[in-house]
C-alpha cells in the first residue's frame, strides 16, 4: 500500500456544460476516466449543498477565487491576487482575466459580484453554505477585474472558504436564465464541462480545451453513484472504474485491492473525523452522567487498531490533528467499563435500558465499529439497537430535524482544516447539524474566536472550545480516518487529495 503524507497537484481542474455548445478536444487530450463516488448530491448547485460527494466532482467544474491542492497551500484561483485594505475590513482581489464559462459568458467583477449577491441573499437563505460566508457583507465591483469584498467582521478562514463549496464562481446570464435548472446542468470555468447527469447513476463530463490552467491530459472523466462499498471494489477490480474515492473503501477490503496487480491503494491523512453524537434533548442521554459513561465504556483505541487496522487515529475532540485548533494536551475520559457502570448506577439507569444508535447504512466501516460499540455498551448494562438509514435521509431529514435516538453517526470533512468550521456548524444554538444545542456560554464562545486577528488568541479560545465541549460530554468522538482511495496502475500521475477534492486535469492513461 502506498502511503502519502503530502502531494502537490501540479494544475487546476474544472467542467463545462451540457445544452452550450462545446469545442472540440484536441487530439493530444486522450483516455476516458471513470470515478466512484459513494453518493448523488443530487443538485450541482454550489450554494445547496455540503457533500463532499459534490465537491469530490465539482471541483472540476468549478473555480473558485482560491484555491487548495492537496499540499493545503491557498493559492491563486481566478483571482491573480489579493490583499487586505482598511486593517483587513476589505479584502481586495484582482481577477483572472481572458477566462470564459463553459457556455462563452465571460468571466469578470459582474460574476464574482453576482456570484456572492446570490449566495448571501434569498436563493443562498435556502441552502446550508450561506452561513460559512456571513464576514462577507458586500461585494464591490472597483473595474471590470477587481473586486473589494467588504467585511462586517474579520474571518481568518476566508480565503480557504472561498476555494471550496459555496463560493464556487457561477455565470450570472446563464443561472438567471435557468433558473431551477441550473441544479442539474452545471456551468462553470473549469477543467471539464457538463455533458450529461442520471440522477443516481451517473454524471459524465468532458476536457474544456480552452481552460485558463491548461487543457486536461484526458478527454472524458465521468463518474458513477455507487454507493455499496463492495460493487465499487468489484468494478474497480473489473477495470471498469479507475478510481474509488473516500469514504467508500472498508478496511476489510484493503487486501482485496493490494492483492491485484493492476490496482494499487494510496492513503492519505486527511480531515475527515467521526463522532457518535449525543441527543441531549430526549431520554437517558439528556444526563451528562450517561453520556460520559457512554464515552468511558468504549475501547476506541482498540477500535482504531482492530476494526480499523491503523488507518485511523484516536480523536479527542471532534477535529483531526490537522486541524487547527487542535489541542494535543487534551485528556479525553479514559476506557474504563466499570467507572462507567458506576456513573450509570449514580444517574439511576436501569439494566437494560435502550439506546438506539443511528448511522449510515453505506458506511461500511461504521458498521462494523456500531457493531463492537454494541458489545462495550451492552457489558456495562445498557441495550443498544443500531438503526441505518440511508445516507441522504439521515444527514438531510433525520440529523437537521431533530429526529435521531440517543446517539447519532457525524462524519465530518473538516475541510477548511480549521475547527471554526467544524466547531460552529455543530455547537452554535439554531445551526442545522446542532439540532438539540442551547448552551449560550458556548455560542458565546463560538463567536468571540471569530473576530480575533490574532492567530496566537484565536488558537486559545478554539481550544477552550474543545476543552468545553469534551466537559459537556457532547459526542463520543471516535476516531479521525485516513482518505483511502483505490487506484487503477493505467492512471498516472494521480495526486490523493486529503480532503476529497479531485482536481483530476493532470492525469493521463495508459
Amino acid at each position: 500500500m502506498k502511503i502519502i503524507r503530502r502531494g502537490i497537484l501540479a494544475g487546476l481542474t474544472a467542467v463545462a456544460l451540457g445544452g452550450v455548445s462545446f469545442a472540440t478536444v484536441p487530439a493530444y487530450a486522450e483516455g476516458t476516466v471513470t470515478v466512484s463516488v459513494p453518493q448523488d448530491p443530487a443538485s450541482w448547485d454550489p450554494i445547496d449543498t455540503f457533500l463532499v460527494a459534490w465537491a469530490a466532482v465539482a471541483t472540476n467544474i468549478y473555480d473558485g477565487l482560491t484555491y487548495r491542492g492537496p499540499d493545503m497551500e491557498i493559492v491563486p484561483g481566478l483571482a491573480e491576487s489579493w490583499e487586505e485594505l482598511d486593517d483587513g475590513k476589505r479584502i481586495r482581489f484582482k481577477l483572472r482575466q481572458n477566462v470564459k464559462f463553459h457556455n462563452g459568458e465571460e468571466f469578470n467583477a459582474e460574476a464574482v459580484k453576482f456570484t456572492f449577491d446570490r449566495l448571501l441573499g434569498d436563493e443562498g437563505a435556502k441552502g446550508p453554505q450561506r452561513s460559512n460566508y456571513t464576514s462577507i457583507e458586500s461585494v464591490e465591483i472597483i473595474d471590470p477585474f477587481t473586486v473589494d469584498f467588504k467585511l462586517n467582521a474579520p474571518d481568518p478562514v476566508l480565503l480557504t472558504k472561498l476555494a471550496g463549496y459555496g463560493a464556487m464562481i457561477v455565470p450570472p446570464k446563464y443561472v438567471q436564465e435557468q433558473g431551477e435548472a441550473f441544479n442539474l446542468n452545471p456551468v462553470g470555468t473549469g477543467a471539464f464541462k457538463f455533458v450529461s447527469y442520471n440522477p443516481k447513476v451517473d454524471i459524465k463530463l468532458e476536457a474544456n480545451p480552452d481552460y485558463w490552467g491548461g487543457a486536461p491530459k484526458i478527454s472524458e472523466l465521468n463518474y458513477r453513484f455507487i454507493s455499496e462499498p463492495s460493487t465499487a471494489v468489484a468494478e474497480l477490480q473489473a477495470g471498469r472504474i479507475d478510481i474509488v474515492v473516500p469514504p467508500t473503501i472498508p478496511i476489510a477490503m484493503i487486501p482485496v485491492i493490494e492483492g491485484a496487480s493492476n490496482l494499487e491503494v494510496v492513503s492519505v491523512p486527511g480531515p475527515t473525523v467521526d463522532a457518535l453524537r449525543f441527543n441531549t434533548r430526549d431520554g437517558i442521554t439528556t444526563d451528562l452522567k450517561v453520556r460520559q459513561a457512554i464515552i468511558m465504556s468504549v475501547d476506541r483505541a482498540t477500535i482504531v487498531e482492530a476494526i480499523l487496522a491503523g488507518q485511523a487515529s484516536e480523536i479527542v475532540s471532534f477535529q483531526s490533528a490537522l486541524s487547527f485548533g487542535h489541542d494535543p494536551e487534551l485528556q479525553g475520559l479514559p476506557y474504563d467499563p466499570e467507572g462507567a457502570k458506576k456513573l450509570l448506577a449514580e444517574a439511576g439507569i436501569p439494566q437494560g435500558a435502550p439506546l438506539q444508535i443511528d448511522i449510515r447504512s453505506n458506511d461500511a466501516s461504521m458498521n462494523e465499529v456500531a457493531q463492537v460499540i454494541v458489545s462495550y455498551l451492552q457489558a456495562v448494562g445498557l441495550n443498544p439497537t443500531i438503526k441505518p438509514y440511508e445516507t441522504s435521509t439521515l444527514i438531510s431529514d433525520i440529523i437537521p430535524q431533530g429526529k435521531t435516538g440517543a446517539m447519532f453517526q457525524q462524519k465530518w470533512g473538516g475541510w477548511t482544516f480549521d475547527y471554526d468550521n467544524t466547531a460552529y456548524a455543530m455547537y452554535h444554538t439554531g445551526e442545522q447539524w446542532n439540532p438539540y444545542g442551547n448552551d449560550p456560554e458556548l455560542d458565546r464562545l463560538l463567536e468571540s474566536q471569530r473576530p480575533l486577528t490574532d492567530r496566537n488568541e484565536r488558537e486559545k479560545v478554539l481550544k477552550e472550545i474543545g476543552k468545553y465541549v469534551a466537559d459537556q460530554a457532547l459526542e463520543l468522538p471516535l476516531y479521525n480516518t485516513n482518505a483511502i482511495y483505490g487506484v487503477s496502475k493505467r492512471v498516472k500521475n494521480f495526486v490523493a487529495a486529503p480532503d476529497n477534492r479531485l482536481k483530476l486535469n493532470e492525469i493521463t492513461v495508459e
